[in-house]
């Protein structure tokens, strides 16, 4: 597994690319700049451009996030060392290792095998810590909750009752939502208390749809 002075400087530059649009958090800006995202591209077709602002597919049917959409995510999450943070959709392990770099407790759940196996074990060769599992991210993973910060990395139709239950008072969630069309509305949430929750939409984004239990994995 090479990262070379060139990925280095590929990464300086996409760090520079996500500043210009609006990036403000320095240790989101920092991780990225560590993370050989390069690696977490599974299809080798897409290396070359792997430091592109782009999203690229990595087999099931699934994409390795674009950056600007990683940082943007991460950013609203207001990661702070030590969180226990639950995320759905695992993908590459790309966003993961974000988190993990923050210093994140992360618990990480991916509904197709095939991924949760070489994300997993990618994520293990490079040492970011993780819980990974593989199962129905709208269930969540109730055997360690609460969660401080619940991460959300697929479209969801709606927000499972089971992540609401799962994250404690005070605690947020990032999550796009809306039936899957290619767009769904970034939405963070703060809970307030057992049935209250503070909402504010931040604008549009495009994510594959999240599976549960009864979709057939591709």
């Amino acid at each position: 597994m090479i990262d070379s002075f060139q990925h280095i400087g590929m990464r300086k530059r996409l760090v520079e690319v996500l500043r210009e649009k609006g990036i403000k958090n320095e240790a989101v800006l920092t991780a990225i700049g560590d993370i050989p995202r390069h690696l977490f591209c599974f299809d080798t077709v897409f290396l070359q451009f792997s430091y592109d602002d782009k999203a690229f597919p990595i087999g099931s049917g699934q994409t390795i996030s674009q950056p600007y959409t990683v940082a943007f995510q991460t950013e609203l999450l207001q990661v702070k060392k030590r969180d226990k943070i639950l995320e759905i959709g695992t993908g590459s392990g790309y966003q993961t290792a974000v988190l993990a770099q923050l210093g994140a407790k992360v618990y990480t759940i991916e509904r197709q095998k095939a991924l949760h196996d070489k994300s997993s074990l990618l994520l293990e060769k490079l040492n970011y810590k993780a819980r990974c599992f593989y199962g129905d991210g709208y269930a969540g993973r109730q055997a360690f909750a609460p969660y401080d910060k619940i991460l959300v990395t697929c479209g969801a139709p709606y927000i499972p009752e089971a992540l609401k239950n799962q994250l404690k008072i005070g605690g947020v969630m990032v999550v796009p939502v809306g039936e899957f069309n290619g767009v769904q509305t970034m939405l963070s949430l703060v809970k307030l208390s057992e049935t209250e929750f503070e909402t504010v939409e931040h604008g549009a984004f495009q994510f594959v749809p999240m599976l549960n239990k009864t979709d057939t994995a591709l």
